[in-house]
């Protein structure tokens, strides 16, 4: 599934959506964030917790910061970018995009949240501009250790982190 958050362009008409996969639906959702992709491989979460302190952009550093360091608790150098929300890797290739965050609030409880590359078939991106990026600078974790790794060991390694981030 595509969805088309509120940094993209709202209402595209069919003929006008991005070029996709046949059976690839397109949906456009009220979180924040451009086009993005979920799929077969990913790790989605969607924190629904309240955000007494109303700083989003600290619940979205926390996010990161927890995505951060999970992802480097498997050897993966792991960082957020100023300007860009999500979590990016240093490869050999130079950045690459490994975790994207779209939230949305309503009466200051999150929902929407984040998506984690795991063992996702990069290739679907290749004709996408997930983000507002050239599809080319996705990565997965699969792809950054060089072996296959269990999306549950992902889960389980990031889990804690996300409590302990946004206080739960």
């Amino acid at each position: 599934m595509l969805t088309i958050g509120r940094g993209s362009q709202r209402g595209l008409p069919r003929e006008a959506a991005p070029s996709h996969p046949p059976g690839v639906e397109v949906v456009e959702v009220s979180r924040g964030g451009g086009l993005t992709y979920h799929g077969p491989g990913q790790l989605v979460g969607y924190p629904i917790v309240p955000v007494h302190d109303r700083d989003v952009r600290g619940f979205l550093r926390r996010l990161e910061a927890a995505l951060v360091d999970g992802i480097a608790s498997f050897g993966v150098t792991a960082k957020a970018r100023d300007g860009l929300t999500g979590v990016w890797v240093e490869s050999a290739a130079g950045e690459r995009k490994v975790a994207s965050i779209g939230v949305a609030f309503r009466q200051w409880v999150s929902y929407h949240g984040f998506s984690v590359n795991v063992t996702t078939d990069l290739s679907v991106f290749r004709d996408l501009s997930p983000c507002g990026l050239d599809g080319s600078v996705m990565t997965s974790l699969d792809r950054e250790l060089g072996r296959r790794i269990d999306r549950d060991e992902v889960c389980q390694a990031l889990w804690p982190r996300i409590e302990r981030a946004l206080g739960l």
